[in-house]
């Protein structure tokens, strides 16, 4: 089967893991893959290494910034444009499935009814604001070429508003556990951490809704209490967002955190930089679909600090492998958290039971099998 894969960033974040992933797969399944990319980035050198074939073209990529009347025309063009680009590829490669790997990219499902071609959505994303651009999205996921797969069950749950239920599949992303096994870790030595230090980190695209503000207004609540630990924030910011870096350093000074605050970009050596960590947090304050941040520290044996919305509550069961606290409350999360940091034997049995929980419920083979047969028999 010839497999035309759509993703509207390049960067090496969640959904493009995912990406990546699913792309091996077909290829080792003897399908041919071609992904189309707007831009150069990360993710096209890895894939053009591992001998994927990359096209960059405008994909007319919907983002928030664009829903004003000029901004929508400009899409408009854009997608209409990539419209035209991609029947000419899906002519030339004798395209039997499309797979739209964000909703940032509407041309695939245009272009798919257009050829008589099946056509795969895969929902990473929760889209609350702007209204207009959910409904846009909604609409055209309503659709009978169209088969959907849902990151989670609160993913299904909010398209389900104004997307058929039963044209969505929830399908949980899947870890390659293996990787994040074993503690050996440079990390530490690297950012002059102490080995009696409490290292509680995070790891994530640095936007708004992500909440490294919200985990700073934590750090500084904490340091209070315990002098000894370390909070760490993983990940570059998305761009436009640049202006937040500016933003968390604010912070950092009014809490007086400068000399127990790591600050670092995107790593690749992403289970180096668990394996560092004693506690995990993920607070984001708006819906996070499917944080595959959070599997991946789970599979890292770690103890899982989320916020109480979206997909994360699917993945932990509270109390046992992590634990929920408040958006925005830092006094109340502070307070929470507190417990694992003083108590080490806490920490390491929550750590234990996410990683039983990972292998069970979220591992690379269960959703190899449950993607290729979707896949092949959509």
């Amino acid at each position: 089967m010839n497999i035309l894969f759509l993703q509207s960033s390049s960067d090496l974040y969640g959904a493009s893991k995912i990406l990546v992933a699913v792309t091996a797969l077909c290829r080792e399944r003897s399908h041919n893959v071609t992904v189309v990319l707007s831009e150069h980035g990360q993710l096209s050198e890895k894939l053009i290494g591992s001998g994927v074939e990359v096209i960059i073209l405008d994909l007319g990529v919907l983002r928030r910034k664009y829903m004003s009347i000029s901004g929508v025309l400009n899409r408009a063009a854009a997608t209409r444009k990539a419209f035209y680009s991609l029947k000419k590829i899906c002519r030339e490669r004798n395209i039997d499935l499309i797979y739209s790997n964000t909703t940032g990219v509407i041309a695939g499902t245009f272009v798919a009814r257009s050829c008589g071609i099946r056509h795969i959505w895969h929902l990473h994303e929760i889209i609350e604001k702007p209204v207009l651009l959910f409904r846009i999205i909604s609409r055209l996921l309503d659709q009978k070429q169209n088969r959907v797969i849902a990151v989670s069950m609160a993913v299904k749950k909010y398209w389900s508003k104004h997307v058929d239920p039963d044209r969505m599949t929830v399908l949980y992303n899947g870890i390659d556990h293996w990787l994040f096994t074993g503690k050996e870790t440079s990390f530490r030595k690297e950012l002059s951490i102490s080995d009696d230090a409490v290292v509680i980190g995070m790891v994530g695209r640095v936007h708004p809704w992500k909440g490294q503000d919200y985990f700073f207004r934590i750090a500084g609540i904490l340091k209070k209490e315990f002098p000894h630990a370390v909070f760490v924030s993983v990940g570059d910011a998305f761009p436009g967002n640049e202006y937040l870096y500016d933003k968390l350093d604010t912070i950092i000074r009014e809490e007086e955190l400068q000399d127990v605050v790591k600050q670092v970009r995107f790593r690749e050596d992403i289970a180096n930089v668990y394996h560092s960590f004693d506690i995990f947090i993920l607070p984001s304050i708006l819906p996070d679909p499917a944080p595959l941040v959070v599997t991946e520290a789970m599979a890292s044996s770690l103890p899982v600090v989320i916020t109480e919305q979206g997909g994360a509550m699917e993945m932990i069961e509270p109390g046992i492998s992590g634990i929920v606290i408040p958006i925005n409350e830092p006094e109340k999360a502070a307070a929470l958290i507190a417990p694992l940091i003083i108590d080490k034997k806490k920490r390491t049995g929550m750590g234990q039971n996410a990683h039983k929980r990972i292998i069970e419920h979220f591992s690379r083979e269960s959703f190899n099998k449950k993607i290729i047969d979707f896949i092949e028999q959509a």
